[in-house]
């Protein structure tokens, strides 16, 4: 074989090695497959590579890559994969970006999301911002700015999820809709789960929640000014376990201190993010001083009530983590509250949210309260699965339209 007749043969060799490699990689050689079953989209469309087989059947280890393209008049939502597993039997993984790699690991449902344009177009939306990482798990929230901000009151937004699931994504509808009418800059957080769920070494505690909800707002009164908002002015707001630790931002926050959490005795909590050059009681201060209303949905307000959720079992600490014990004079400071919970929530009894009401109301507090008639538990939540969108498009668009109504009562009055 002379040379030239050598080298067309080497190099369809070498073409032919790296595309049987490329194949390997989308397709590797396993006995395993795994069921990957692609969701129609609505308002939009996504194209996945390599192309799911009939039947969905997929290798284990394949990397498929889902681009999501919206319809006119719509913008992208989320790209998500969802796998069984978690608290409440599903577990969702999103992108907020048009394009997703995805290793397919277990059998899973694929797809894309889209909202309408107005919902965002107004909006300059940050992702991930870190304010601390106590443990393994990075903390963070997402900021929701009207374009153009300028010193808005800020609200900040508390997932539910049994203190021990999700994150500040499943609030991003709820985000959204309080930023209409661009009065304000919304804040979605996030925070440790209990226990040893986060894969922390150490077992979090329900005090440890408190306090990144606590470093979370200080954080955020830290970098406001870069969001348009005003460090001042603040309301509360979330739902289920993230109603309990909004009420907790509102009525604990006297017992921001230094001086630790036994448990027994001592109740300080000490938040998770402490800005460089602030001391503790700075930071306790100004916390107390600018949360101005509080919105927390179908939460629990006394420990006892969520007893399985915590490894102490002494009545000093369920005290300490429960708000209901710690409501202040409103001559001292006024905590005007909304609160909504649906008639048919099977979790959060209306008996439950009544008391914490009439501890308040006798305080001197101000109090909204509506039961929304035939509405469950969680209905301000927003996963990629058609029944939370369809629940949140029920129940969540109008009754956070009520609480942008409070939330204004509050800081545009007059």
């Amino acid at each position: 074989m002379n040379t030239r007749t050598y080298k067309p043969i080497l190099a369809l060799l070498l073409a032919t090695a790296v595309h049987l490699s490329g194949m390997a990689n989308a397709y590797p050689m396993t006995s395993e497959f795994f069921t990957v079953t692609q969701v129609p989209a609505d308002n939009g469309s996504y194209t996945v590579e390599p192309k799911i087989p009939a039947g969905g059947k997929v290798a284990a280890g394949t990397v498929i890559t889902v681009k999501a393209k919206p319809a006119s008049g719509y913008s992208l939502d989320a790209v998500y994969y969802t796998v069984k597993g978690g608290m409440w039997g599903t577990l969702s993984y999103e992108s907020f970006t048009p394009t997703m790699k995805i290793t397919v690991d277990k059998d899973m449902s694929i797809g894309a999301t889209f909202v309408e344009k107005t919902l965002v177009d107004n909006l300059n939306v940050t992702h991930d911002v870190v304010y601390a990482k106590p443990g393994v798990k990075p903390l963070k929230y997402d900021v929701y700015s009207p374009k153009g901000a300028k010193n808005l009151p800020a609200i900040v937004i508390i997932h539910g999820g049994g203190w021990s699931s999700n994150n500040e994504d499943i609030m991003r509808a709820l985000a959204r809709e309080l930023t209409k009418g661009n009065r304000y800059v919304v804040f979605s957080i996030d925070y440790r789960w209990v226990k040893n769920l986060d894969g922390d070494e150490k077992p979090n505690h329900m005090h440890n929640l408190i306090e990144d909800v606590f470093g979370a707002i200080a954080h955020i009164q830290e970098n406001a000014s870069r969001y348009g908002a005003d460090p001042k002015r603040l309301a509360v707001t979330g739902d289920s376990a993230g109603g309990h630790l909004s009420e907790a931002a509102a009525t604990l926050s006297s017992m921001i201190g230094d001086g630790g959490f036994d448990g027994e005795a001592t109740f300080n909590y000490k938040p998770s993010y402490i800005p460089k050059g602030k001391s503790i009681s700075q930071v306790r201060t100004e916390i107390m001083d600018a949360v101005k209303a509080v919105a927390p949905s179908y939460g629990p307000s006394d420990a006892r009530d969520f007893k399985g959720f915590i490894v102490q079992t002494n009545d000093a600490y369920y005290d300490a983590v429960s708000p209901i014990k710690h409501i202040p004079n409103a001559s001292e400071r006024p905590l005007p509250h909304f609160i909504v919970r649906g008639t048919k929530d099977t979790l959060i009894p209306h008996e439950m949210v009544q008391t914490y009401i009439d501890i308040l109301q006798a305080a001197g507090h101000r109090v909204e309260y509506i039961q929304v008639e035939d509405a469950g538990h969680a209905f301000f939540d927003w996963k990629p699965d058609a029944t939370t969108r369809s629940t949140f498009a029920k129940y969540g668009v109008k009754y956070a339209a009520e609480m942008k109504t409070f939330f204004d009562s509050v800081f545009y009055k007059g």
